[in-house]
This record gives C-alpha cells, structure tokens and sequence, in this order.
C-alpha cells in the first residue's frame, strides 16, 4: 500500500485493487490513493484491463479462472445467439424465396411445353435453360429449408427403430435401386433416441449418395452398427467410385462439389444435412474412402432411449 511518506511533489502514485464480487458478478476496479482513500477507479481501469496488464507482467490476479470461465461463457453465449440468427436467416429466406418461384417455375414449363418447336432454335434453348434454372432453384432451396430446420423438431426425442427406417428409405429409392440392379444389405440395427424424420432423411441421403456414385459393377450397399462406448457406430459401405484422399476433408462443406453437374445431379448439400443432424445428437461423422474402391460413411449415436412417460392413474 503506498503511504503519504512515499509520495512525491507533482506525483500522484495509486494503487489499483481488483475487488471480487459475489459469484456471477463481474469485479470491480478500485484505486488507492497515496494518501490512503479509496474510490472508484477511472472507468478505462476494466476488469478486463486490469487482468491483460496483469497477465502480460507475468502477475497472477486472484481469481484468474473464475474470471476466464465468465469470459468464456460470454463468448459461448455471443456465439450460440449468433447460430441461432443465422438459422433463422436461412429458414426464413429459404421459406419466403420459395413464393415467387412457384409462379417462374410452371410458366417457364407451359412456355416449354406449348412453343417447343413454334419459335426458332435459339428460343427453345433459352425456353430450357430458363425451365432447368427454375427447377434446380426450387431444389437448392428446398434442400437449405431441410438444413435450417434439422433441430428444430418441437416434439421431443423418441425411440427409433433404424431397421424400420431403413426399410422405408428402401421403399422410396425403389425406382433407382431397380434400375441399377443394386443389393441392400442390412443387418440388425438398434434403436436410437431422435427424431423419426431426421433418421429418414440422413439414411436417406447417405443411401441415396451410394447409389448415384456408382462405379460399372452391380451396386451394393451393406448398412451396419456396432456397439462403441456409450453410442452405436453405423456404417453406410457401398462399392462406388470412391473419394480422393484429399477430398474427403471437404465434402461434409455446404455447397461442396466433386462433380460436375452433369456428371452427378444435386446441389452438394446433402452431406452437411446428414452432419448437422449427427451432430445434434452429438455424434460425429465421417468417411473412409479409396479413389476407386468404394466409401465407407461411418457415424455415431447415442445408445440412451428416453424412458416413456408414466400413464395417469
């Protein structure tokens, strides 16, 4: 504590004190004068200030952690209402961009269908790139409508019995499995704790993947799970075309693209809907793959099915 004696003509020395406040509350800041009174100190003195003057001369303030873990969650709170804007951006903009494509898409359609061949050749062309823009627009923002609204499911988590999900995602890939001759394997899968809808469309995709990346051979695709820990590990294997090595760090990005259009349809969002699902239940996905060799998509889920509620007497 600095004392009257110490002081010095034209010199005003203080003493900066970081003073605790109760748990949750942020500290305060007081000065020390030379001639022992305190006050409030100056409000450029921040906690914050205070701590990085502190740290940076290699002294310890009294309680750095507790100061860090409020930081911390500040940011974590920053961060969790900035997600939570931008799905909301994404959900609304998606649903309203949705209108006025209803109204391009059939007319360019009726254009196509009632002037093919009326008019001269470079306005059927234009006619058909207007038509296949107006069709891959109402895919794209469907397919973002179907990401902003993983999570957002109001009922809670039910038990999923994967084999009866698997078993209907078969049903309506039926017309692509027939026309490549493809095999579905499955064994006996778990039930899960989730949401029936995300289930289907995840298995979907990944199922869905394995039949549009196929190479010359027959397709076939083996669905497994396997206990690991406290989750379940799946696996989606088929004998496809495979991913370049350094591709696969990339391809669970929105909008991320192996191939051309025409080589593959789609839009490159179906792989950040099948992570952004998992990822809800905290599991985690991902894909071992050899150029040529086929993939494998591995992910997990949580073992854990939530208890039925208790009936009324």
């Amino acid at each position: 504590m600095a004392s009257a004696e110490t002081c010095k003509p034209g010199h005003k020395p203080r003493l900066l004190l970081l003073e605790e406040n109760e748990p949750g509350e942020d500290p305060t800041v007081q000065e020390l004068a030379c001639d022992g009174s305190m006050s409030p100190s100056h409000p450029e003195h921040s906690p914050e200030k205070l701590h990085h003057w502190l740290s940076s001369n290699h002294i310890c303030p009294c309680g750095p952690r507790q100061y860090a873990e409020r930081e911390l969650a500040h940011k974590l709170e920053e961060l969790a209402r900035s997600n939570h804007e931008l799905e909301q951006f994404a959900y609304v903009a998606s649903h309203d961009l949705r209108e006025p494509l209803r109204m391009v898409a059939p007319y360019t359609q009726l254009l196509a269908e009632r002037y093919r061949g009326k008019l001269d050749k470079n306005a059927d062309q234009y006619i058909e790139y207007a038509t296949d823009g107006a069709l891959r627009m109402q895919a794209l923002i469907q397919d973002l409508l179907t990401l902003s609204r993983v999570g957002r499911e109001p009922v809670p988590l039910q038990p999923v019995d994967c084999n009866a999900v698997i078993a209907e995602v078969v049903r309506d890939l039926e017309p692509t499995i027939s026309e490549s001759g493809a095999l579905i394997q499955f064994g006996k899968l778990p039930t899960v704790p989730a949401h029936p809808s995300e289930m289907r469309r995840l298995f979907q995709n990944l199922i869905g993947n394995a039949l549009k990346f196929r190479g010359k051979e027959r397709p076939v695709i083996r669905v497994l799970a396997e206990p690991a820990g406290r989750h379940w590990r799946f696996s989606v294997t088929d004998n496809g075309i495979g991913i370049a090595a350094e591709c696969q760090a990339n391809i669970f990005k929105i909008f991320e693209r192996l191939h051309t259009r025409s080589e593959y349809p789609g839009n490159g969002i179906g792989l950040a809907i099948c992570q952004k699902i998992v990822e809800q239940y905290d599991g985690k996905i991902w894909v071992e793959s050899q150029l040529g060799r086929g993939s494998s998509f591995r992910f997990t889920l949580p073992k854990g099915v939530p208890e039925p509620p208790e009936s009324e007497s």
